[in-house]
């Protein structure tokens, strides 16, 4: 982890400013959604992105019954469908 340097103090309603070079540095704009992870005594924000429930890439995910599965999960889940031994 690189700190920053930059401190700010959470507010009443538990909030936080998130200084605007920070935001502008990793592309997060006015209402896009943060994930919050949290490790010993640390708190990790992260972009939030749709990933695959198989493996876990961002890349080429769509929805399938309601779940999101990446394109090469689900060439794989297919190929097992379609396989004699199924």
């Amino acid at each position: 982890m690189k700190s920053t340097g930059i401190v700010r103090k959470v507010d009443q309603l538990g909030r936080i400013v998130m200084p605007v070079e920070l935001r502008r540095t990793l592309h997060i704009d006015v209402r896009d959604p943060l994930e919050i992870y949290t490790a010993g005594d640390r708190i990790m924000l992260r972009k939030y992105e749709v990933s695959c429930i198989f493996c876990d890439s961002t890349k080429a995910v769509s929805e399938f019954q309601e779940k999101p599965v990446c394109d090469d999960c689900r060439l794989e889940l297919l190929e097992l469908a379609t396989s004699p031994n199924a």
